[in-house]
């Protein structure tokens, strides 16, 4: 009688599928797998003469495969060590276009403070981007992030429900200055990566209050919207500074 195999060692449904490459279909079938959290942020993949035996590829194909993936940005390889699940964003990748600097003159996070927290109707577009149906409902939070006890960042930062509720249940004291590790720990949400737009602006009365700046006073706005590992959109959030402490440096070679 022929012995059952693993499911997770059959070859995937979708390497059959017309159109789809035979390698695509493992990208595809491996994908799955992280997603459904068989290996976790920061775990190591088997090594690739294991999987090419386990889905009856040759190691070419597997080799394939892990290379689409580390193209997405789901894997990581490390010279001498392995192929490693991404560990996603911390959320200090603001800090690219603001400088703030410690005491030493070294480079130092801010302080955060939750300022505000409420649960409103979805907008439309934010409806849109969370792929929402009707009478969506969103968590926002008001923060202002601070360095010396001096407010350098407002942001406004929308989340949609059910799926941030443990935020709208849990005391903001007791969260982090980085809310994606507190996304993780008390939803079960990885931010993997995000895309940022920055403009140009000034601030509201409101706003400068906040930031203790004068009305009108120049920003810098950065819109963000912030992916899960499955590609979902899952954070809008808009942060706005003191344009005259922004700062930006790109390396074009």
């Amino acid at each position: 009688m022929p012995q059952a195999l693993d499911h997770r060692n059959r070859p995937p449904a979708a390497l059959a599928q017309p159109g789809l490459s035979r390698y695509g279909g493992l990208a595809a079938a491996l994908r799955e797998r992280i997603l459904m959290g068989e290996w976790a942020a920061g775990d190591a993949i088997p090594a690739e003469a294991a999987l090419a035996r386990a889905y009856g590829v040759a190691l070419g194909t597997i080799r394939q495969a892990i290379a689409l993936l580390v193209e997405d940005g789901l894997l990581e390889r490390q010279h001498g060590k392995g192929t490693f699940v991404s560990r996603g964003l911390v959320g200090a990748s603001l800090l690219r276009f603001f400088r703030f600097r410690s005491a030493d003159g070294g480079e130092a996070a801010p302080q955060s403070r939750i300022v505000g927290r409420r649960l409103r109707p979805a907008t439309a577009a934010e409806a849109a981007a969370f792929a929402a149906g009707p009478g969506a409902q969103v968590l926002q939070l008001e923060r202002v992030r601070s360095q010396g006890g001096e407010p350098c960042l407002l942001e406004s930062i929308v989340l949609p429900l059910p799926l941030f509720g443990p935020l709208a249940e849990s005391d903001p004291d007791e969260w982090g200055d980085l809310l994606y590790p507190e996304y993780l720990a008390r939803c079960g949400v990885r931010i993997h990566h995000a895309s940022d737009h920055l403009s140009f602006g000034r601030l509201t009365t409101a706003q400068s209050r906040r930031l203790r700046l004068e009305a009108g006073h120049p920003c810098v706005l950065v819109r963000r919207e912030a992916f899960d590992l499955a590609g979902r959109c899952v954070e809008l959030r808009a942060t706005r500074g003191d344009a005259f402490a922004f700062e930006y440096t790109a390396q074009v070679r």
